[in-house]
């Protein structure tokens, strides 16, 4: 049975509901995107390979020609594929695959991610976030500070086990970078954050936090408030490389 026979076959039922903290974009367009795309993430559909036409996927899942286009259209916009005429729609090699689109970073965790994948993520981190909290701790402003602190106080009571946790997670993070001043960095934030919040996820649903988290973020946000840009960089360095040592030990359990 090819992928776009599964994909029919849930269509014709129930469409599944999308994974927690997160909405498709759209209605079925979005949702047909969500598995199409998670078909090819997972290797269910190849690079090189032509997906159908929309004629002929259309009569398959069931659905309208536009709501298919839509969903390829979606894919194209992420480098996943590519239309030509005459030729049809091809999947694209992975390495024209906007794997830093948080959406697809989201896909990406709904399959099994490999770990050379995950390590990446945290190579990135490891390249942006020292030196955004080194830029944070001298320019960040006292509603900031107020900000990140408020956010520091629901991650300890509700802990990165619970969605609030982790969407006060975020909300540090985010604040952090922003605190930056630096448009480029701040562009890059959703990345940042989604690469924060999907491998938090990661060990959330494995039912394994090996460790409590929240008191190296304590130090980076110390090191911020009180504007030392050395120990900010040290402490977020710290940081990330703890989080990716707990998140290895997950993997290996």
């Amino acid at each position: 049975m090819t992928s776009l026979d599964t994909t029919a076959k849930t269509s014709r039922r129930t469409r599944p509901a999308p994974p927690a903290g997160r909405a498709y974009q759209g209605r079925l367009h979005g949702a047909l995107a969500y598995r199409l795309g998670v078909d090819i993430l997972n290797g269910a559909t190849k690079p090189g390979e032509v997906l159908p036409n929309e004629i002929e996927a259309a009569a398959k899942l069931s659905i309208s020609r536009s709501a298919y286009r839509e969903a390829i259209r979606i894919l194209a916009a992420k480098g996943m594929v590519e239309s030509r005429p005459k030729t049809g729609t091809r999947v694209t090699e992975r390495a024209r695959w906007n794997l830093l689109d948080p959406e697809v970073l989201g896909w990406m965790f709904d399959t099994e991610p490999s770990e050379s994948f995950i390590a990446s993520l945290f190579e990135l981190r490891l390249i942006t976030e020292p030196a955004a909290a080194e830029l944070a701790a001298q320019r960040r402003t006292d509603a900031e500070i107020a900000t990140m602190r408020a956010a520091l106080a629901t991650m300890k009571r509700e802990t990165l086990m619970t969605e609030d946790g982790r969407r006060a997670d975020l909300e540090f993070h985010r604040t952090l970078i922003g605190a930056t001043r630096n448009e480029a960095l701040v562009s890059l934030s959703s990345s940042i954050e989604a690469a924060v919040a999907w491998t938090t996820r990661y060990k959330a649903r494995h039912n394994a936090l090996t460790r409590d988290p929240i008191p190296d973020h304590e130090r980076v946000f110390d090191a911020i408030a009180a504007g030392d840009a050395a120990a900010a960089r040290a402490c977020m360095d710290t940081l990330i490389r703890m989080a990716h040592q707990d998140t290895r030990k997950v993997a290996a359990s």
